[in-house]
């Protein structure tokens, strides 16, 4: 992945991390496959683990489901090689706005800001800042 891609993913994960601390959070998904894959889907979503905000990722394969929990930083290393093979967009759902990380078929990033699409922010999360502020 050519470093330009690199800089805007990690602007793009700042986003997402920056709506998980402001609580607007809703969902994260890495949809869009190229070709016939295995891996349909993955979903991120906040979870407490021991007092701690973490993340679960649910990966979605045709005949099952797997979970790992990962902190919020780990959770980068763990999704960055699944961007580009399979997957060709991310989408972060947050209260204010969607927005899609998407390679097209140059492999080349397009960062789209759209209006909302969820008008509540994850449960979870709204649980913990409540609780911790």
């Amino acid at each position: 992945m050519k470093l330009c891609c690199l800089q805007i993913l990690f602007a793009f994960y700042e986003q997402f991390k920056t709506s998980l601390t402001d609580g607007t959070f809703a969902k994260l998904t890495f949809a869009k496959t190229i070709g016939k894959t295995e891996l349909k889907n993955i979903f991120i979503r906040p979870i407490l683990e021991e007092n701690e905000l973490k993340l679960e990722l649910k990966f979605r394969f045709q005949r099952e489901e797997l979970f790992e929990i990962h902190t919020i930083n780990s959770a980068f290393d763990r999704l960055l090689p699944f961007i580009n093979n399979p997957f060709l967009s991310v989408i972060l759902f947050a209260t204010e706005f969607d927005l899609t990380y998407k390679l097209n078929k140059k492999r080349m990033v397009n960062v789209i800001d759209k209006p909302p699409t969820f008008g509540n922010a994850n449960e979870v999360l709204l649980a913990f800042l409540n609780k911790w502020n």
